[in-house]
């Protein structure tokens, strides 16, 4: 499978690939510590831990600001980076650093976090080798942003953008929803996507493409520590053009039990590979799951307008934003709307009660998505002018950066809420 990173044409012709937003680039896994002189400085800093892109950092903050430091690590080895708060004036910080210097080792980095607005100051202080200095006050997803591109490398490629899709209820939906979008990413945007089929005992991702690969998600996370980037394209089966699969095994031979982040070192591999990594996330609570939705670039909810989807979706969307109280609210699809003599919540009012985002609408049809699942098609290959492709292309657009999307199709039948719902919405 060729790299997005790569320069080589395809052989036949067809229009450039639109762009999509990347991924958003994890801190490696390092040690950060923080030497602080106020109390709210520390809090600032502690508060950077809960964003996504820290998710493998361990941070410590202490009391003492640079002298702290100074005498810390006279006896202590210095971590990867050293964060420390300064109330000195300007003409005492770069004496105060060289004091640090003399006890860091040499790969170990520095920001600063001053109280001056001082651009001479800020010049001496990234020629004498600190690697940042940010002005207090700041926020966190500053410190966060600056952290990242200190570790990420100046010139580092871009990486793919992850997006999943889970359902609020079993049945509901969330892997022909993923399936489809994904479709519509790789025909609409011609961006090559990749399946991963996170549910190993009952994925559907080689039904629904008509695939049956010997290999899969299953041997890489088998290979655990040992996958590369040339063992994950050898696994990988091509669907269609620009979409390709990491399917589940599907088999009920053994359990399949994971640490939290057992999937971590796959995700990475597979962002720098293609532009959108497509996670097919079962439904089901574990400790990898709750970690996968917590790392993402975007998080899709699909759901049927019923009241025990309703609940599912709601503690879901809560659960999701507070482990994400940095980024934006999950994402909300309606399915299977316009089921017969079922009374139906209107999308909108379940958007309301979730408090999500509705970025689709998608009617029931028997007759066209029982054809596409027992052909192993997409519904834009069994019915291209059917309306529903515009609802999958819309998502498609959303969730990969292009555009904003509103709710598409008409809600369906009105069914109050229960009161303690509407206390919570």
């Amino acid at each position: 499978m060729k790299s997005f990173l790569t320069s080589d044409q395809p052989a036949v012709t067809e229009e450039p690939a639109a762009e999509i937003a990347s991924g958003a680039r994890l801190v490696p896994r390092i040690t950060i510590q923080a030497f602080c002189e106020h109390s709210q400085t520390a809090q600032l800093v502690e508060s950077a831990v809960h964003d996504r892109r820290m998710s493998k950092v361990a941070l410590t903050t202490h009391n003492g600001g640079i002298d702290g430091a100074v005498e810390t690590y006279k006896s202590n080895p210095t971590p990867n980076l050293i964060i420390v708060e300064t109330n000195l004036p300007p003409e005492d910080v770069p004496q105060a650093m060289e004091r640090l210097a003399e006890v860091c080792d040499a790969t170990t980095r520095v920001i600063v976090l001053g109280h001056v607005n001082d651009v001479q100051l800020y010049r001496e202080l990234i020629r004498s080798g600190i690697s940042e200095y940010i002005v207090l006050p700041t926020t966190g997803p500053q410190i966060v942003s600056a952290i990242t591109e200190l570790f990420a490398g100046e010139g580092a490629a871009p990486i793919g953008r992850t997006i999943g899709f889970v359902s609020a209820k079993g049945g509901a939906g969330g892997s022909t929803v993923a399936h489809n979008v994904a479709w519509a990413i790789a025909t609409v945007l011609r961006q090559d996507c990749l399946i991963l089929d996170m549910d190993l005992a009952f994925g559907t991702a080689g039904l629904n493409f008509n695939q049956d690969p010997p290999h899969g998600v299953a041997d890489a996370l088998v290979a655990s520590q040992k996958v590369d980037q040339t063992m994950l394209d050898r696994l990988m089966s091509k669907a269609a053009n620009h979409i390709n699969l990491l399917t589940a095994p599907a088999t009920l031979d053994r359990t399949w039990d994971f640490e939290e982040r057992e999937f971590e070192q796959i995700l990475e591999i597979c962002q720098k590979s293609v532009p959108a990594v497509i996670l097919d996330i079962p439904h089901s609570w574990n400790a990898w799951v709750r970690h996968t939705l917590s790392t993402i670039d975007e998080v899709v909810i699909v759901a049927e307008p019923d009241l025990a989807n309703l609940r599912n979706a709601k503690n879901l969307a809560d659960t999701i934003k507070a482990l994400r109280p940095t980024e934006a609210a999950p994402h909300l699809v309606i399915n299977k709307q316009g089921l017969p003599r079922r009374p139906e919540i209107a999308g909108t009012e379940f958007a309301s009660s979730v408090e999500c985002g509705l970025i689709g609408q998608i009617g029931f049809d028997a007759a066209l998505f029982g054809t596409a699942a027992n052909n192993g098609q997409m519904i834009a290959e069994v019915a291209a002018n059917n309306k529903v492709n515009e609802v999958y292309r819309a998502i498609g657009m959303h969730v990969t950066g292009r555009q904003p999307t509103h709710g598409a199709g008409k809600p369906a039948g009105l069914m109050k809420l229960p009161s303690f719902l509407k206390k919570r919405a």
